[in-house]
This record gives C-alpha cells, structure tokens and sequence, in this order.
C-alpha cells in the first residue's frame, strides 16, 4: 500500500480532494466508480483493497455487457476517503474538472463472500494480473473481471463482464444504466421492450386494460410538436425520429387496411407489410412509420417514395404506438403500458414488422447519438400520456438533428446551364387561408426527381400566383396550384421568415397542402401542463425573427466584395465564450497560412449554423444563394452520377463567407481542380477507438520510424478532435488508384509493428481497444479537416501541424485551439508547408515494396 504518488499530485491547498492517509474499513469491501469530466470524460474504477482504493480510468465506463472490453488503465492508489469525493478540481490541478459519484456499493470475491479470504485471493490474483470479483452496487451487478493486457502499455487492463443473470447485450454508461439501451436501425427483439431501467422508472405506467368498444376506423394519428433541444426527464420515453411514412394499420383477424395520416391507402403500394400484417391473429390498429433502410443502416426517404420502381428487400414497418387490441379500446392507456402490449403482440412477428424501441429518461445522450449517426432526429413522449387521435399534443415533442420543414410548391423557375426541367421550386406554408412565400429550394435533384416533379407540375400550372402577396423574384416564375407538398432540409430561417439553402428531400403523399404551416420550436421541458393540455404556465411559442434578439451584422471588406457577417455576437462556443466574430477572425488572421490548402480544391461544407451544441450537417453543392463571386465548379458525383457544384474557396472573402454559413470546419479535397485525379499527397489517419492519446502517439511513431526506413518524407498534425493524421507529399504526380495501394502497404507495415494496438479494420466494432489506420482517404472525392482548421470541439481546437520532437507522451489536440494556434504559427511559421511541395515516386515504392514482399515469401 502506497499514497505517496497520489500525495505528490497534488496541492492541498488548492484542491478539495481529501489528502491521501491509509485507513481501514472494517465492514464489506467497497467499491465506487466516479464520472471523472476532465481535459476529457472517463470514469474512475475504484476498489477497495489493502487499505486503499486501487484506481482504474476506464474512457468509456463499466460495460454490463460481456460482449464489451472495457480499456481500463490503472492509475495511482487513492486513499479509501476518497470514495465519497464530489466536486469540482481547479483548473491547473492534476485531473481538473467535475467529479461525481456514478456508481458504489460493495464486493467479493467470486464464490466467497468472507472478507478476509476472499481480500487475499483478490489481492493475489491483481499481483497475478487477473483479478475476479462481484459487484453489489446500484447500477453494476454481478461478475467482473480485470485482466491485464500483454504487450501494450504497462498499466493497460481490459474490464469485463461475466455472463450471468444481470449481463445485457446492450448498454451505454452514459446512458442504459441511467435510462435505456443502446439504440440501432436494426431489428429490435420485442422481449427487450421494457428494460430494467423502465420497470424501476417513476415513468412507469400502472397496470390496466382499456375500456370495451368497438373497433375504430379512420383514424388521424396524433402529432407531436416541434421542440428546440433535448431533454433529460425520467417521465419521458425517447424513441428515433424515423424519415419515412406515417402509417396507420388496422388489423381484423386477416383484414388489413394500411393508410397515410391523411387517409390515403398504402395497401398495394407497400403489399410485404400488409401480407405479414395479414397473418397476425389480432384485432388491431397500429400507429408507426414506414421505412426503406440504406446500405448505411439510416432511414432512406427518397427509396421509400421510388418503392413501386424499384423495391427493396430493406422495407420495414417501424410500429411505436397501439391504439386498439382485442375489443379493448387502448387510447385513454398510458403509452409505457401500451408499449408494453405492443411489444407482446408484436413478438416474434415476422418481417417487415419491427417494434420500434425507445429510452427512458435520457434524451441528451439519445440525440447525440442520433447526430452521430445521422438519424432525422429523436421523438420525446410523455410516459404517461394518453393517445389523443387527430391532435398535435404537447405530450409529444419532435427534437431533429437538423432543420426540416414541410411546404406547399407554388411554382418553379426555369433550369440554367446543364441543369434540365425545373430551375428551383417556388415554396410555402400557410398562416390560416393564407399562403405565405417562404423561399426557393434548387438543390437535391437529381435526373429522376426533376423528370418525376416536372410532369407532376405540369397539370397543375395556372397564370395566377398563389401568393396573396406579391413575390418579388429575380427569375420568371411558373406558377402551380398548390396542391403539391416537399420536405427540405435547411440552414436557418431568416429574419425575413425564409429558409436559407433549403434542400430538397422528396415529396409528402401523405400530407395535406392545407395542414402545412411553418414549425415554430417550443421551448423544453416544456412548462405547460401536458396531461391536462393547458396552456398554464407555458412558455411562449418561440418566434423565428431575430431581429429583437440580436446584435447588427457587420460588413468585412475583403478582395474588393463586401462580405456580411450576420449575428456576429452569436455563440458558437457558449462555455468559452467564443462568438461567430471569433470565428472570422481567427480565420482571417490566418488565411494566408491556410488558403494554400484550400485553392483549387473542391469543398465538402460541414455547417454549424448554431454553434457546437446544435446539428450540425453536411451539404456538398453550394446552393442558388452563394454569391457570383463565390468560385463553384460542377463535379460529377461517383456514388449517385449527380452533378454537384462544389464551392472552391480561393480567398479571404470566401473563406469569410463560408464561416458565416457557419462552417466551423474546412473540408477540402486531397487533389486540385487542375488534376482532380491526382492528389497532392497521401494521408494516413490515426483514427482511435477506446484508446488514449498516448497511444495514438505511439502509433504516429511507429509509422515515423516505418516510413524514415524506406526514406518516405512524412509529417504530421492533430486531428482536433481525438486522432492524427499523417501527410506524405505527392506533387499530383499519381492516381489515387496508385496512391491508395501504397497507403495501404504503408498501413500494413505499421500494423505489422502493433498488431494488438493497431487495425485495419473500417469498422468500429471490431476494433473497440484499437487505432485504425485510415488508408481509404486516399480516394477522389473524400475530404480530411484542412492543417490549421477549427473543429466544433468543446475548447475550438484547432487541427495543428506538429513538429516530430512535439509528438510524445502527454501530447494531446486540447492543448491547440484558436486562442494559441495564430501566435504559434507566428513563430514556428508554417512547418507543414513541404507536404505541397516536391512528392515522391509513388510508383517506384509501390515496385520496391512489392519485391520485398515476394522475398519474404
């Protein structure tokens, strides 16, 4: 027993912690894990032995999971008063941040509960590197294991969890054991339904059945409203926002009737559902979303609207919702209870029926991954709540990832240049009676789309606009009735109540022209008495006009063009205080740095509007808004045989127009207009999956040290956000083809060196403990965060080349950001420049490496 390292850590005179003395516990062995938010978030392992508490960081908490190998690292002996430390460590201490006390409870020895034996044993078996035990807390049940690992770091462990009767196959720290499992666009078994979260939640639903009748028809499902952010709330389930059709199902042991929200038949259209639905021996209606599912696993809007044309084995009926079961009419029955009936009636349906899943609680961590894999978004639901047909309730609220909104085609201007039938759709939305303009949409076509719009179009044109109020457009307007509805994403509204860069998803079937309005955001949790649907104490609807809520734009005088910069006060970084006039600045302070990177290259615009803590999204063609003085180059997408007209940022100007988008990150191709098929260099991307960054600074060395052998140049640079990236220069000289099997030798090699470290497997389940080496960047078209970009990152890191003495143990992406990178550049100057300059012979490598190759066989 030791606490002499842990003493030497610290000042206690400057941090709460509890000074470390050994003390003795003479009751059952505790243990405790604390939620450690430090420079980055992990939990703290601790366990009582031999005095003290031996000390793990596990990054991505404990697992419930035995599928799941926790890194755990060990750190330091605490002292055993430590166990009940809560609070907040000073900036400039060791470990600075907030600490609070997740889980605790006690443990033992597996199959000896007596203290004294089993602490032996155990302390046996941790000198052995393999250490058993069971925990009894609150959250972590059961068997665990600690298992030292071989040939990595020496203070490496993995954590695991033994099969038995409190493992689940799905779990989250920040999320299952506080609220729900882990979510995916896959088939859920309905037994998981309910999960022992739930069954402890305040949430719950008292038993009960419904109230005798007959079966309904028709019915109009019940709508939520539109909210402005997550939520956490133990009276409120979470389920995934699906992108497809509302669809309501009536089941009468055999006759079906599938229909829209707004009572058109889905019966031929989407037959497999209807035939599975035929064979459930119930009587029945059912409330869920009809979905066609993509080779990304994310919910395909345009595949579901082409289904008739073109079919898809990936067609689901994604169920939330049961409204009548069996003679019982269900509606006035809380919606857990009613979950929970679905889930039984649904079990061991067949396919395309799924149940759809949901969360108890915690909205925050289920909207985060909702944006990191790109759903729409997630639904909140009132545990409780009862079903109210034909209503928009308040008991449920929609949370999207990123703006849509539903409007009425009003028009549409003729095509310019390659494009063909329709320029851009003229949009809106009604207030009352009324229609009112709220902008145009010229992107998110493609060949298809605009032939199906045409000839949609064409029986509805008439020489009257349908606007009360006279539309002033720069381009001739054909004018429809407006009868047809779209879904757009989009960047913001304006002041002026428009969309800017409205995208075209696809059009609505299922919605009436009359019921689109525009969506104004309530605010959350929402203050207004849901049960009771009353307006008391609610908070007013918000409004979209910021004109009273902020500051004057200012106007940059660049290369000769005025460049707006509007909400220049806006947030974009709220904990640190760092506004979009930051943003600009930083850029501008460093343009010409950074511009030789972007030039004649293709932009990907990765957009956040509303700062880090809102959606961001991707958008790759530049829109009908972007300035004449904007560069834009059409490119023939591969993947879709689109045409996408790219911004190339060539300026100050531009580059200041493209922050103001609210493009945090720069993401510009690896080759040139000039020779789009040859990139001007190769990268390798450390990515890491459950590992330190001390770890992916000994992969960046390993590679240093393989590539310095075979005389390859290389140079490298943060991330900014948790990997490195390493740039070999080409001068254009090579095709990606070429260059892409060299970077995948390149990986092999370093993956020779640190086979349990490293991986070259693109998935991330299998590689959770390892670092992938990213060779697949090396193709037309993908993008890497720009040398000397900002990252919408807690801290506005910034990706910064590094000089090879800086890349060691303690080195971390936190430590460059957007106060510090412009004074660092000033005086090291610009050290990654050589990757644009003289490049190597990609070709002689390749040759070389493989003769090597074929003599070791």
């Amino acid at each position: 027993m030791s606490l002499k390292e842990y003493n030497q850590k610290r000042h206690f005179n400057q941090t709460p912690e509890p000074e470390g003395k050994g003390a003795k516990n003479k009751g059952d062995l505790k243990f405790v894990v604390q939620r450690h938010q430090a420079s980055t978030l992990h939990y703290d392992f601790r366990l009582e032995l031999d005095g003290v508490l031996k000390s793990w960081a596990v990054p991505k908490g404990p697992s419930l999971n035995p599928a799941d190998k926790r890194l755990a690292m060990e750190v330091e002996d605490h002292p055993f008063s430590y166990r009940t430390f809560e609070g907040d460590i000073p900036e400039g201490n060791y470990g600075a941040g907030h600490v609070d006390i997740w889980d605790e409870g006690t443990f033992h020895a597996v199959d000896n509960p007596s203290r004294a034996e089993g602490e032996k044993l155990m302390l046996q078996e941790l000198e052995a590197g393999s250490l058993h035990f069971v925990l009894e807390g609150k959250k972590l049940k059961g068997e665990f294991a600690l298992v030292k690992m071989k040939g990595r770091q020496k203070n490496a462990w993995l954590l695991l969890k033994k099969q038995d009767e409190f493992a689940t196959d799905a779990y989250d720290a920040e999320d299952f054991a506080r609220g729900g499992g882990a979510v995916k666009p896959g088939k859920v078994p309905a037994k998981k339904a309910s999960t022992a979260k739930e069954k402890a939640s305040p949430a719950k639903a008292q038993t009960g059945k419904g109230k005798k009748g007959e079966m309904p028809h028709d019915i109009v499902p019940m709508t939520a409203k539109l909210t402005d952010g997550p939520f956490d709330d133990e009276n409120w389930l979470f389920e995934m926002k699906w992108d497809g059709y509302r669809a309501v199902a009536e089941v009468d042991n055999g006759q079906v009737r599938l229909y829209s929200r707004n009572g058109k038949s889905f019966k031929q259209k989407y037959a497999p559902v209807v035939q599975v639905l035929e064979g459930l021996k119930h009587q029945a209606i059912f409330d869920g979303e009809l979905v066609v599912l993509g080779a990304n696993g994310r919910a395909d809007f345009q595949a579901l609207q082409n289904y008739q044309n073109t079919p898809s084995e990936h067609l689901y009926y994604y169920i939330f919702d049961l409204l009548y079961l069996n003679g019982q009419d269900l509606t006035k029955v809380p919606l857990l209870r009613r979950k929970e009936l679905l889930a039984e009636v649904l079990k061991g349906a067949k396919e395309p029926l799924r149940y759809s899943e949901h969360r108890v609680g915690k909205g925050i961590a289920f909207f985060k991954e909702a944006q990191q894999h790109h759903w729409e978004g997630i639904m909140a639901k009132a545990a409780d709540s009862k079903y109210h047909i034909g209503k928009r309730s308040q008991e449920w609220l929609k949370i999207k990832t990123h703006l849509r909104q539903e409007a009425v085609i009003a028009g549409f201007t003729e095509p310019k240049g390659s494009r063909i039938h329709i320029g851009a759709l003229v949009l809106g939305v009604y207030e009352g009676k009324e229609l009112k303009y709220v902008g145009q949409s010229g992107s998110g076509f493609n060949k298809e789309s605009l032939e199906d719009l045409k000839a949609r179009l064409a029986p509805l044109v008439q020489e009257k606009s349908p606007f009360k109020v006279k539309v002033g457009l720069s381009r001739d307007v054909t004018w429809v009735k407006p009868e047809l509805v779209c879904e757009l994403s989009f960047a913001e509204w304006t002041t002026d109540g428009q969309m800017r860069q409205a995208i075209f998803e696809g059009l609505r079937v299922d919605k009436k022209a009359k019921d689109v309005v525009h969506e104004h955001a309530i605010a959350t949790p929402p203050e207004a008495d849901a049960k009771e649907e009353s307006s008391k104490g609610a908070k007013k609807t918000k409004t979209m006009s910021k004109q009273e809520e902020e500051k004057e734009g200012l106007v940059l005088h660049l290369d000769g063009k005025d460049v707006a910069i509007s909400s220049p006060d806006k947030l974009y970084w709220p904990e640190e205080g760092i506004t979009k006039k930051d943003l600009v600045e930083y850029y501008q302070s460093m343009a010409e740095v950074l511009l030789p990177y972007l030039k004649d290259r293709p932009e990907s615009l990765l957009r956040h509007p509303n700062g880090i803590t809102k959606p961001g999204f991707f958008q790759k063609d530049a829109g009908d808004h972007a300035p004449d003085w904007v560069q834009k180059e059409s490119i023939r997408a591969e993947s879709t045989g689109q045409d996408v007209n790219y911004v190339v940022c060539q300026d100050k100007a531009t580059l200041a127009y493209l922050n103001n988008l609210g493009c945090i990150q720069l993401n510009p191709w690896n080759s040139r207009l000039q020779h789009l098929e040859h990139p001007d260099y190769l990268v390798l991307d450390l990515d890491p999956g459950e590992n330190t960054y001390d770890e992916v600074v000994e992969t960046a060395l390993v590679a240093k040290q393989v590539l310095d052998e075979l005389e390859i140049p290389v140079y490298a640079k943060t991330s900014g956000a948790t990997g490195m990236h390493l740039y070999v220069p080409l001068a254009a000289k090579f095709p990606f083809e070429q260059v892409k099997e060299l970077a995948y030798a390149l990986a092999q090699r370093v993956h020779a060196r640190l086979p349990k470290l490293t991986s070259l497997e693109r998935s991330p389940k299998e590689r959770r403990n390892q670092i992938y080496i990213d060779f697949l960047q090396n193709a037309i078209a993908q993008t890497i965060a720009a040398p000397y970009c900002v990252r919408p990152k807690a801290g506005a890191t910034v990706s910064t080349p590094l000089q090879w003495k800086e890349v060691k143990t303690g080195l971390h992406p936190s430590q460059f950001t957007i106060k510090n990178v412009p004074q660092r550049v000033k005086k090291l100057g610009d050290i990654f420049m050589p990757v644009l300059g003289e490049g190597i012979d990609v070709a002689t490598y390749l040759k070389r490496l493989k003769q090597e190759d074929h003599g070791k066989k």
